[in-house]
């Protein structure tokens, strides 16, 4: 005599949990808010592109809307430092003493170092700042600090046309090697785009961060050679060996030293060596695609609790 198999115990209030898994299983049902593949959370975020796009436009006519000026203030912003900076360092610090070209040389350093900042100030806010957006819809949370990314890279663009004006005035005249200056844009933009997305994960777990940031800007920022040359100073001051090393391959610095040898007369390309560009694209790919994988390891987790 056989018996049957046993009956799958049911709960009073219908199937088991691992039966209704199964039935979801098997009609192509996926748990909502589960991290997607690597491969499919990139085409995710490619179909997305549009959006990021617009949100990061909006974010920038937004960002000033409410003041008198509007989106001058773009523009304005890094002029002001660059005016603060040139009074403290360059007339009371003496800190141009030896650099060809001072003034271009500053104003290119606050610049580019500007939309560094920018940008890892702003990401530890991007998911943290969303949470109506993140909790309410579906969609690959990566958009957040990509569109911040998008956003500053754009004010970047307008401030880059307003320093090459800046730079003419001041007497550099234009050559085949400002051409080196799109490269450099490119690398910046994929470094900062890794490091948003390594702080917004950070900035989403410890919203704390974000009033820390600008310290650790400001220190950033001062180790950069944004005010003063790097390589003066390495040449007339007996640093210890780990610390004359992390200032030369300070990834900020290698970017600013790229642009500024890209736009003014006085740094001649053939004085670059072939290295910096080397040590620039391999920043650029550790923070570009360590940032990524690092976001898309918690794109779960984002919006609970």
């Amino acid at each position: 005599m056989t018996t049957a198999p046993p009956a799958r115990a049911q709960s009073k209030d219908g199937p088991a949990p691992d039966h209704l898994a199964e039935l979801a299983a098997s009609h192509g049902l996926t748990l909502s808010g589960a991290r997607p593949s690597l491969p499919r959370y990139l085409a995710q975020l490619w179909g997305r592109r549009h959006f990021v796009t617009a949100y990061a436009t909006a974010r920038m006519h937004a960002t000033y809307s409410e003041a008198g000026l509007g989106q001058v203030w773009h523009l304005v912003t890094p002029l002001l430092n660059a005016a603060v900076y040139y009074f403290i360092f360059g007339i009371v610090m003496h800190a141009g003493h030896g650099v060809p070209d001072y003034l271009p040389f500053l104003l290119t350093g606050v610049f580019v170092w500007d939309f560094i900042g920018s940008c890892v100030n702003a990401s530890t806010r991007a998911v943290q700042g969303n949470l109506g957006l993140v909790r309410a819809l579906h969609f690959p949370r990566a958009s957040l600090p990509l569109s911040t990314v998008v956003q500053l890279f754009q004010q970047l663009l307008v401030t880059m046309g307003a320093l090459i004006v800046l730079l003419l005035a001041f007497g550099q005249t234009p050559s085949p090697k400002w051409l080196y200056a799109v490269p450099t844009l490119l690398l910046t933009a994929l470094f900062c785009a890794g490091c948003a997305m390594t702080m917004a994960r950070i900035g989403a777990k410890s919203p704390d961060v974000s009033q820390l940031m600008p310290f650790v800007l400001r220190t950033w920022m001062y180790a950069s050679g944004v005010m003063w040359s790097i390589d003066s100073m390495l040449r007339t001051a007996h640093l210890p060996q780990w610390v004359s090393t992390a200032l030369e391959l300070n990834p900020a610095a290698v970017l600013i030293d790229l642009m500024r040898f890209a736009l003014i007369g006085s740094y001649k390309a053939s004085q670059l060596p072939h290295h910096v560009w080397l040590i620039a694209l391999g920043w650029a790919l550790l923070a570009g695609v360590g940032g990524f994988v690092f976001f898309w390891k918690a794109e779960e987790e984002y919006g609970r609790g």
